[in-house]
């Protein structure tokens, strides 16, 4: 006795048939992955859609990367060459740095002083 498989996928035995007020319903499993792929293909765009995004991001970022490099090096070396020219200046006059830095910090504290003498009391 040999069974065969019907559309809903039951096995029957051979010779067996349904009545006639049973419905039969017979799917496509091909829809169903047609719909699947569609399905899939939208969100393939949208991840091709972001995965594009992120690269002008970097691009941009990565833009703004190397304009801040170029920048902190022409301050590197702006404030190389005012160091240098200030050491030769203080060196041919004889001052040590220590005192001009002690002559600053006693001129900052007298302004400081005479900020807070006259003008906190209003």
């Amino acid at each position: 006795m040999a069974w065969t498989d019907d559309n809903l996928g039951r096995r029957r035995a051979p010779g067996y048939s349904y009545n006639s007020d049973q419905v039969q319903l017979r799917v496509d499993p091909r829809d169903q992955l047609d719909e699947e792929i569609y399905g899939l293909r939208g969100q393939v765009a949208k991840l091709k859609q972001v995965a594009g995004q992120i690269e002008s991001e970097t691009k941009y970022q990565n833009e703004l990367l190397n304009q801040l490099e170029e920048t902190v090096a022409k301050g590197q070396a702006m404030l190389k060459s005012t160091m240098r020219k200030l050491n030769r200046n203080l060196n041919q006059r004889g001052i040590s740095p220590l005192y001009l830095t002690v002559g600053f910090a006693l001129l900052c504290f007298f302004f400081v002083y005479l900020y807070i003498k006259f003008f906190r009391r209003r």
